[in-house]
């Protein structure tokens, strides 16, 4: 059974034991209306929330700015990403010379989070891409990134500077390992595949961006040990100081790791009038490394992307 609780917000006011004039009844009526309109939507809100898990959506992003905060605590939307509103086949925003643009709004929301891992077989080892549970609370969709979209060589170009472009995820293997990693598209430099100057339905673009350390500087763990601050080596582990275990030694050598990433993107929908464009992607990257001391695994994500083409 379905179940799914919607509280009104106390501005609504149904009842009001003080008498109106008609004009002001009118007013309190159009008012009304219009939370009862929005209240519907965070009641749907609600529902496709205990429906979808993660996924309180698809909506638009104009129905989406007509919610209050208070209407999207707690229902998922805010880990979500918008629909292009009124998508049209054939439709496609032209990027025209004398003019700079720029992608505004950009969100990225992963739907599928595996790990690629090397498994031994009759045929040798294979990579395969392991199914995982997200643990992380709904914060890992990326969102509100910015960045110029030029043509270079007859290809279209965006150039990641600015937003909401990391968020730290953690997803658990069938058993039970948990895997962070910093879901990232930092510097991402993507070029289009073909050598239109517009963006339609079937545009692909593909670059690779920055990971940087899932753990910042003043991390320490559990022995004390941080790259900027804390214990050069464990105090439980005096020994060291007079001779090296290599065994330790990335243990104690920690270091900030910066790795490399790569995304493929596909325009599956546009409305060239809003400039709005969405479609699906494929993400890999690395998981974190503890500050140098493990090796890192390969995530794969898979999901939609929306955006809008915004004149400069």
């Amino acid at each position: 059974m379905l179940a799914a609780s919607l509280v009104l917000p106390s501005s609504m006011g149904y009842m009001q034991a003080k008498p109106m004039g008609s004009r002001a009844a009118a007013v309190q009526m159009s008012a009304e209306a219009t939370n009862w309109k929005a209240a519907g939507l965070a009641a749907a809100l609600a529902i496709g929330a205990g429906v979808q898990g993660a996924s309180a959506g698809p909506f638009t992003r104009s129905e989406i700015a007509s919610l209050t905060y208070e209407q999207i605590k707690g229902t998922g939307l805010a880990n979500t990403c918008p629909i292009v509103e009124g998508a049209s086949e054939g439709a496609k925003i032209s990027i025209t010379g004398g003019k700079k643009y720029k992608i505004d709004e950009f969100c990225l929301e992963p739907t599928s989070f595996q790990v690629l891992e090397e498994k031994l077989t009759k045929t040798g080892l294979t990579t395969e891409a392991v199914n995982t549970k997200v643990t992380t609370r709904q914060t890992y969709v990326l969102t509100g990134i910015e960045g110029d979209l030029t043509t270079e060589g007859g290809k279209l170009k965006f150039t990641e500077k600015d937003g909401i472009d990391y968020a730290p995820t953690t997803v658990q293997l069938p058993g039970g390992e948990r895997v962070p990693f910093l879901f990232t598209v930092k510097n991402l430099i993507a070029t289009s595949d073909s050598g239109s100057s517009a963006i339609e339905s079937g545009t692909k673009l593909a670059g690779k961006f920055t990971v940087p350390s899932y753990r910042t500087g003043l991390f320490l763990d559990p022995k004390g040990r941080g790259t900027t601050t804390g214990y050069d080596q464990a105090v439980a582990l005096p020994a060291l100081q007079a001779g090296g275990d290599e065994s330790l030694f990335a243990e104690n050598n920690k270091k900030f790791d910066v790795g490399s990433g790569s995304i493929e993107l596909k325009v599956t929908s546009v409305n060239a009038e809003l400039g709005e464009f969405g479609g699906v992607f494929v993400h890999k990257q690395p998981s974190d490394t503890d500050l140098g001391s493990k090796v890192p695994k390969e995530v794969l994500l898979k999901g939609q992307f929306f955006g809008t083409v915004v004149a400069q």
